[in-house]
Formats: C-alpha cells, sequence, structure tokens
C-alpha cells in the first residue's frame, strides 16, 4: 500500500470517528455538527480512493449539514430543500455514470444507488429535528452505505458503518427506549 493510499485509508478512519460519535449525541444539532466533519473528511477519502459518487454525495452531505444546523438563517425546513438535495443527490447518481465514466450495467447500477438511499434518509431525518428520528433513519443510511465502502474497499468507511449501526443501537437503548420503561 502506497502513501497516498494510506493517507485516503487514515482520513477515512478519522471521518469514521466523527460519525460513530455523532450517534451519541443527545441533541440533533450535536448529531448534524460531528456528521458535518464526517462529511468533509469522507469526501476527501473517497476522491481520493476513486469513489467519485460517495466523494460527491459526502461533499454535500457537510453543505446539508451547514444548512440544516443553522435552519433558521436559511429556512432549512423549506420543502425547497430537500426538494433541491434529492436533484443534487439524483445528478450525482448520473454523473457517475456520464462524466466520470463508470460502466452502466446492473451491478453498477444497484451499487451507486446504494449511497443515494443513504443520503435521501439522512437529509429527510435532518429535518425531523429529532435525534430519535435521525438514528432510525440512520438504520436506512448505514446499510445502504456499508454495501458500497465494502465496493469500494474503503476500509475506514466500512468499520464506520458497522460501528454506526451498532451505534444507533446503542443510542437508541440509552435514549429511546430507556425512556419509556
Amino acid at each position: 500500500m502506497e502513501l497516498y493510499d494510506i493517507i485516503a485509508q487514515g482520513l477515512g478512519i478519522l471521518a469514521m470517528a466523527f460519525n460513530i460519535f455523532s450517534f451519541q449525541r443527545k441533541t440533533s444539532n450535536g448529531v448534524i455538527l460531528c456528521q458535518f466533519f464526517g462529511g468533509l473528511l469522507f469526501s476527501a477519502s473517497f476522491f481520493m480512493l476513486g469513489a467519485t459518487v460517495g466523494g460527491i454525495l459526502n461533499a454535500v452531505a457537510a453543505f446539508r449539514a451547514i444548512i440544516y444546523m443553522n435552519e433558521e438563517k436559511f429556512r432549512a425546513r423549506h420543502i425547497a430543500w430537500l426538494v433541491f438535495f434529492e436533484v443534487v443527490f439524483a445528478a450525482s447518481y448520473v454523473l457517475t455514470f456520464t462524466v466520470f465514466g463508470k460502466e452502466f450495467n446492473l451491478t453498477n447500477a444497484l451499487v451507486e444507488l446504494l449511497p443515494v438511499v443513504g443520503m435521501t434518509a439522512s437529509t429527510i431525518s435532518f429535518r425531523l429535528q429529532s435525534a430519535k428520528a435521525i438514528r432510525r433513519f440512520g438504520l436506512v443510511s448505514s446499510p445502504s452505505w456499508l454495501i458500497y465502502n465494502i465496493v469500494n474497499f474503503a476500509v475506514g468507511a466500512i468499520v464506520c458503518e458497522v460501528l454506526s449501526i451498532v451505534s444507533i443501537i446503542i443510542g437508541m437503548l440509552r435514549y429511546d427506549i430507556r425512556k419509556k420503561v
């Protein structure tokens, strides 16, 4: 493994730390702030690994986090933001096969769609302003990304999604289920 690859994987591991920690935050802004830093670092890691759609989507995720953390200033609850992000996610998918030259076949079409599904789930959850809802939608997002990360051999991202699923479940037990008992 060359130094370039080690740096790419290292950025992914650092991003993983931010994303895992995010699900242990009590407030929605706490979750989103940690995911902002994770998104920036994952974006760089994915681009370095040649996983273009992952890089694009994580860069968009960092921008999305800024919008939702400053909800009143940007009127983030307005449906136009949800539509905007979904259009950008769809465009990223299309660009992967057109501009970036990924071969279009059934396997690639499905694999490249997975992070779009994951980003859609997390974008919807940010609009709900509830850490509980963010954790629930995380159970849609993380498995989608996990498969994509395995295919692209993004070590930090693979570990991140496995740990995210565990962290989400722990967060649900600590904050969502325990309150009911």
